[in-house]
């Protein structure tokens, strides 16, 4: 990325992982299919899932996903680090009174940051300086 503006694009990867939790809590699957890349291998490792490689693939587990019951899922504190063109997203994702910890990584394809990568899985503890015991529907 010529001229790399890593304030800018740190700013838009945030945009893109917040999209991401917005799509996946709308029960969105248009949206979540249009942030997955379509040039970039994909996967995703759902909790309890075998791996899942490839749009397709991926694409499908979604919209299974997302044609059930809402979760109550609230995104907190996501992390951007990035090599090259590429950009990992670490957060918390608490779903009711559970933590787990994901990773989304993002590339950079076609102008905008698209997802290649998605997982989740349980957080050994809730994160740092975060109220376990909040009130899950009090908007952080």
């Amino acid at each position: 990325m010529a001229g790399f503006d890593a304030l800018r694009a740190r700013s838009a990867v945030l945009f893109a992982n917040e999209a991401f939790y917005r799509a996946f809590v709308d029960r969105d699957y248009a949206r979540m299919a249009a942030l997955w890349a379509r040039l970039h291998p994909v996967l995703c490792l759902h909790p309890g899932w075998p791996p899942l490689a490839g749009r397709a693939d991926v694409l499908a587990s979604w919209k299974r996903l997302l044609s059930g019951s809402g979760l109550d899922l609230q995104m907190h504190r996501p992390q951007v680090h990035f090599v090259g063109e590429t950009a990992f997203v670490v957060c918390y994702e608490r779903v009711g009174r559970d933590w787990l910890v994901a990773s989304n990584v993002f590339a950079f394809e076609d102008g905008a940051w698209r997802l290649v990568f998605h997982q989740a899985g349980p957080a050994p503890a809730p994160p740092p300086d975060s109220d376990a015991d909040e009130d899950p529907a009090r908007p952080n």
